[in-house]
């Protein structure tokens, strides 16, 4: 199930963000299935911990542009 993130970079801002919680529940519960011993693919932790890197990249990228697409008003630059 991992995604690409070619197709992460499609979605909207709120759809990333409620991706991102669904990831970080699904997170954990897979710790506390781990935890109990009633975990059957350890690897999906890995995969989830992944995903929710590659969203949070893309969220920042994405708050970077916006910083610096945003102008500067004269008394803000006068202060500087």
């Amino acid at each position: 199930m991992s995604t690409k993130i070619k197709d992460l970079r499609e979605l909207s801002v709120d759809e990333l963000a409620t991706r991102r919680r669904d990831l970080k529940e699904e997170n954990l519960s897979l710790r506390v299935q781990q935890e109990s011993g009633q975990l059957e693919n350890s690897a999906r932790l890995r995969d989830i911990r992944r995903g929710v890197a590659k969203i949070e990249t893309i969220l920042s990228e994405r708050r970077l542009v916006a910083v610096k697409e945003t102008p500067v008003v004269a008394s803000e630059a006068a202060a500087e």
